[in-house]
C-alpha cells in the first residue's frame, strides 16, 4: 500500500510557497479531490487519491505555482467523477479549469480504432500545450507516476503505455530539458518494451558497477588535486553512470556491444562563471588526452531545449575513457529541471499566462515552432498526420544547421535543404530552385550535416514543387505543404480547362455574350454538390459535367428572365429623375429607391461609389474598389454620386498593424478622443510569434476628408506600421 499523505505534499510545497491563501487553496483542492474520488481504487489496490497526490508531489519538486499544483490534484476529476469544469472554475478559477481540461483524457469519445484514438488524444494534448505549456508539465507528472506504478496493469496494456511514453512523453520531457524525468520515463518504459535488452544492460552495469564507481572516485580525486594546483577554487564535481536507455540507444543505433561503449561514465564539473567553464576545459585537455571529434560546445550554441554545457570525451593515463561535462550552476539547474528552472514559482512576482507563454516561446525555439504548426496545420491535417509531424519534425530533431545570417535551425536526421526551406517558410519552399551548403552548390536531396551553413536559392518565377519533391522531402511538414501546392495546381489546371471548353461550346452555338453567376450554378447544379462557378469549371475539366448541358440550361434561364424584375428596374434608371436617399446617395431615374450602404467596404462621402441592383433587396452602395464587386455582373452595376449637402455620419472599419506595445491601445484611443471621433467597435489581437498587434476598429466619420485626417494622426504613433480600410 502507498502511504503518501497530504502532509508529505504540504511539507514539500511550504519550502517555496508561503502565502496562506495559496496554501489554503491547495489544501481545499486536496479535500475536494479526496471527497470526489472516495470509493475509487487504482489497479494496485491503493485509494485513487494517492495518484493525484503523487502527481502534485512531482510538480512541487519542480517548484511550479499553486495553480499548477491544484491542477495536478484535480487532473483526473472530470474524467473519473461527476464534477464538471464549471464547478472547478467557480471553486479554483478559470486558469485551473483550463489546465484540468487540457490533461483530461478523451475516454468519452468514440473512435474507429485504437490507433486513431491515440492520435486524437496526442493531438489534443499537443494543441493544449500550444495554449498553455503547464498542461504538458502536469501531463508529464501524471505519466511519470503511472509509469512508476505500471506493474499493476495487464502485460499488453503495459507495453502499449510504455511504447507511447518512449515515442511521445520522453521526447517531450527531453525537449523541455527535464532530464531527470526524461531518464526515469525512458528506463522504466524500456523494462517492458524490450525486457531482454533492459535486463542485459542492467546486469552488465551491475557486474561492473563497483569497478566503475571506484574509477569515478579515482578520477574525481585526481581532478580535484589538479584543479587545486591550478588555483581553481569555486567548483563542484560529481560523477554518474549514464541511464540504461541512453546506453541502449547507442547499442542499437551504432550496432555495438556493451563493452564497446566507452563513455558510460560521465564526470560533471560545475563552476561559478562561463569564463571558468572554458578555463577548466583547457585544464582537462591538458591533463587527459581528448578523443577527436567528441568535443561539443553547447554554451556558445545551446540546444533547442535551452541546455548549455561543454562536453568532451577524454582518456586517462591508464586507458579509461570518460565524458566530462562542464557548466555553471544555473546551467546545471536547467539541465536537470529544464523549463521548470526558468519557470520556478516566485512569490510577489506577477506573471500573466500570456507573458509566461511569450517568455517560454522566446527561450524554446521548438515551442515557437509548435505554435506555428498549430496555426498552419491543425485545420487541414488528419490527427495522425498532425501527430506524426510533431513527433518526427519537432520532437526528434538531431541535426543543427546555420542560415547565412547565423540562425540555428534544427531538423531531423536525414533532412534535406528542401525540408529546411519549408521549415523556414512555405513560400520559400514553393519558390526554391537550389541550395548552397558551405558556399557550394548541392542537389536538393543532399543530406544536411551538423554545422552546415545553408543558403536557399529562390526564383519568384519558379513553377514550384513537382511530384518528385515528395520523394526528396523527409519531414511530414514539407511533404504536406508540397502535396497542398500540387493539389491546388491540379485544381487550377482543371479550372482553366473547363472554362476554355465551356467558352468553345458557347461559341459553337453562336453565343458570344453571356453571364454565368454563382446563383445560376447553385440553382441548376447544387444537387451535384456543385455550388459555385469555379466548382463548375473544375467539374467540366474533369469531364463529370457536359458543357452542352450547361449551355442548354443557360439558354433556358435567359428565355425565362427576358421580362425579369431586374431588367424592368434597370430600365427605370434611364429616366431623368433625381432623388437623394437618406444615405446621402443620389440615384438618377428612381423616385423612391431602397438603398443600403455596403457593410463590406463602408463607403463615406468623398469615395467613388457604384450601386449593385439586388434581387428584391434594392440597391447596395459599394466603394468602387470594394473586393466584393469584382465578380458581380456588370449589367447590374450603376454609377452613383453623393449629394453635396449631407447631414449625417458614417461608420468606417480600419485594420491597424503595429508592434506589440503596452501603450499602443491608449495612444490610439487618446488620438481618436482628441479629434472627437466616436468608436463603435474594437477588437485587439496579439501575435506572439510575429510580435505584432492587430487592432480592428470601427469609427464614425462624416466624410473622406474626416477619415484621412484620422489616418494621418494615427500614423504619427511610432508603434503603428500600417493602417488599412477593411474591404478594399
Amino acid at each position: 500500500m502507498d502511504n503518501v499523505s497530504f502532509d508529505d505534499l504540504a511539507q514539500k510545497v511550504t519550502t517555496y510557497i508561503h502565502n496562506p491563501n495559496d496554501l489554503e487553496r491547495i489544501h481545499e483542492a486536496y479535500l475536494f479531490a479526496k471527497e470526489k474520488h472516495e470509493g475509487q481504487f487504482r489497479k494496485s489496490g491503493d485509494p485513487y487519491i494517492t495518484h493525484p497526490l503523487h502527481v502534485a508531489l512531482i510538480l512541487a519538486e519542480l517548484h511550479v505555482g499553486p495553480d499548477t499544483i491544484i491542477a495536478g490534484l484535480l487532473h483526473d476529476i472530470v474524467e473519473d467523477t461527476n464534477v464538471i469544469l464549471d464547478e472547478i472554475s467557480k471553486k479554483f478559477g478559470q486558469d485551473v479549469a483550463n489546465m484540468v481540461d487540457g490533461v483530461t483524457k478523451l475516454t468519452m469519445m468514440k473512435f474507429t480504432s485504437l490507433e486513431e484514438k491515440q492520435a486524437e488524444n496526442q493531438q489534443k494534448m499537443l494543441l493544449a500545450m500550444g495554449r498553455d505549456i503547464r498542461v504538458i508539465v502536469v501531463k508529464l507528472a501524471d505519466r511519470l507516476h503511472n509509469i512508476r506504478t505500471i506493474d499493476a496493469q495487464k502485460p499488453e496494456k503495459r507495453e502499449r503505455i510504455c511504447k507511447e511514453t518512449l515515442e511521445i512523453y520522453a521526447p517531450l520531457a527531453h525537449r523541455l530539458g527535464m532530464f531527470k524525468i526524461k531518464a526515469e520515463l525512458e528506463d522504466r518504459s524500456l523494462r517492458y518494451t524490450d525486457p531482454v535488452m533492459f535486463k542485459k544492460i542492467e546486469e552488465d552495469i551491475s557486474a561492473t558497477n563497483s569497478a566503475r564507481l571506484e574509477n569515478i572516485d579515482h578520477i574525481i580525486e585526481e581532478i580535484k588535486k589538479y584543479l587545486a594546483l591550478e588555483k581553481v577554487e569555486t567548483y563542484e564535481i560529481k560523477g554518474r553512470v549514464k541511464n540504461i536507455y541512453s546506453i541502449y540507444k547507442k547499442m542499437i543505433n551504432q550496432h555495438k556491444e556493451f563493452e564497446d561503449i566507452y563513455d558510460v561514465l560521465a564526470i560533471r564539473i560545475i563552476v561559478d562563471t562561463i569564463d571558468n567553464c572554458y578555463r577548466v576545459l583547457g585544464l582537462i585537455h591538458a591533463k587527459y588526452t581528448p578523443v577527436p571529434k567528441r568535443f561539443k560546445d553547447y554554451i556558445a550554441v545551446p540546444k533547442p531545449n535551452m541546455y548549455q554545457s561543454l562536453h568532451t570525451t577524454v582518456i586517462s593515463s591508464d586507458g579509461l575513457t570518460f565524458e566530462v561535462q562542464i557548466r555553471t550552476k544555473e546551467m546545471d539547474d536547467v539541465a536537470e529541471l529544464g523549463i521548470a528552472a526558468h519557470w520556478a514559482y516566485k512569490e510577489n512576482v506577477t506573471y500573466s499566462k500570456e507573458k509566461e507563454q511569450f517568455e517560454i516561446a522566446s527561450k524554446l525555439k521548438w515551442y515557437a515552432e509548435l505554435l506555428k504548426f498549430n496555426e498552419e496545420d491543425k485545420d487541414d491535417s488528419d490527427p495522425k498526420t498532425f501527430v506524426d509531424s510533431i513527433r518526427k519534425d519537432i520532437l526528434t530533431t538531431s541535426v543543427y544547421v546555420y542560415t547565412p545570417t547565423g540562425d540555428v535551425i534544427d531538423l531531423p536526421k536525414g533532412a534535406t535543404p528542401l525540408d529546411l526551406a519549408y521549415k523556414i517558410h512555405t513560400e520559400l519552399g514553393n519558390t526554391m530552385i537550389g541550395a548552397l551548403v558551405n558556399k557550394r552548390i548541392v542537389p536538393l536531396d543532399y543530406e544536411l550535416q551538423n554545422g552546415d551553413i545553408v543558403s536557399i536559392r529562390t526564383n519568384k518565377n519558379s513553377q514550384g514543387p513537382t511530384a518528385s519533391w515528395l520523394k526528396i522531402a523527409k519531414t511530414t511538414h514539407a511533404r504536406h505543404k508540397i502535396k497542398g501546392f500540387l493539389n491546388k495546381q491540379n485544381k487550377d489546371i482543371l479550372l482553366e480547362s473547363g472554362k476554355r471548353e465551356l467558352e468553345e461550346e458557347f461559341a459553337s452555338q453562336k453565343i458570344y455574350s453571356y453571364n454565368l453567376t454563382d446563383d445560376f450554378v447553385f440553382k441548376n447544379f447544387s444537387r451535384n454538390n456543385i455550388n459555385t462557378l469555379n466548382d463548375l469549371y473544375v467539374e467540366l475539366g474533369k469531364g463529370t459535367i457536359s458543357e452542352k448541358t450547361v449551355v442548354a440550361k443557360y439558354i433556358g434561364e435567359v428565355k425565362k428572365d427576358k421580362e425579369s424584375i431586374i431588367q424592368q428596374s434597370i430600365a427605370k434608371f434611364n429616366k431623368n429623375q433625381k432623388h437623394v436617399s437618406d444615405t446621402g446617395v443620389i440615384v438618377e431615374g428612381l423616385t423612391n429607391p431602397q438603398i443600403k450602404l455596403g457593410v463590406c467596404c463602408n463607403p463615406v462621402p468623398g469615395d467613388s461609389i457604384v450601386g449593385y441592383v439586388t434581387k428584391g433587396s434594392g440597391i447596395v452602395v459599394h466603394h468602387k474598389d470594394c473586393k466584393n464587386i469584382i465578380n458581380l455582373p456588370k449589367e447590374r452595376l450603376l454609377k452613383l454620386a453623393w449629394d453635396s449637402n449631407i447631414n449625417r455620419k458614417y461608420p468606417v472599419a480600419l485594420k491597424i498593424t503595429a508592434s506589440m506595445n503596452m501603450q499602443l491601445l491608449g495612444d490610439v484611443m487618446n488620438t481618436l478622443s482628441s479629434m472627437n471621433i466616436n468608436v463603435s467597435s474594437l477588437n485587439v489581437k496579439n501575435n506572439t510569434i510575429t510580435i505584432e498587434t492587430i487592432i480592428k476598429i470601427k469609427i464614425i466619420v462624416s466624410s473622406l476628408e474626416d477619415l484621412s485626417n484620422v489616418m494621418v494622426n494615427l500614423n504619427k504613433i511610432s508603434a503603428i506600421h500600417e493602417i488599412k480600410r477593411e474591404g478594399l
